[in-house]
């Protein structure tokens, strides 16, 4: 009899796999990978408008945002190692990396996935028709930088 529903519970274990099913517990791993690789955590002024219009466009791009309202964002911006060239209104954090200011979306997506060897990207400034900046048609031309540990700078993308 032992025989019998060892045999039926291997015969169903090879079903399940070469269905290409996999164990819940794997499917839970996954998505809790998924879901801190989305999870953004924003550190801004709790008087910021454009900050709260940066974090509606990123949670309307499917990220999910943790917001820290502070008074003072500057220690956050020095243990990040924001380099005070790069320096904009509000830092961030996400998948390991640190995103100042109104970075777009796609610049950040594209850090993620191909995971550089740099601390993050910054819009330094708050450059006009950026995410969260819309001034009407206006629309400055503005660079968005990555910087390592060390300070250094580097265009990491032109708008």
């Amino acid at each position: 009899m032992r025989y019998k529903v060892h045999a039926i519970t291997t015969a169903a274990l090879l079903a399940a796999v070469t269905a290409g099913m996999t164990w819940p517990h794997a499917d839970q791993q996954q998505q809790q990978r998924q879901s801190q690789a989305t999870k953004v955590v924003v550190y801004k002024s709790p008087t910021c408008g454009c900050c709260t219009k940066w974090v509606d466009y990123m949670r309307a791009a499917g990220f999910t945002m943790e917001v820290h309202d502070q008074e003072d964002v500057a220690p956050i911006k020095r243990a990040s190692g924001v380099p005070v060239s790069a320096e904009s209104c509000h830092t961030a954090q996400v998948g390991g990396y640190v995103v100042e200011g109104h970075v777009p979306v796609e610049d950040i997506r594209r850090m993620l996935r191909e995971r550089p060897a740099i601390v993050g990207i910054a819009a330094p400034g708050m450059p006009a028709g950026s995410p969260g900046m819309e001034v009407g048609a206006r629309r400055d031309r503005y660079d968005v930088v990555s910087f390592t540990r060390d300070g250094r700078t580097t265009v990491y993308q032109t708008h």
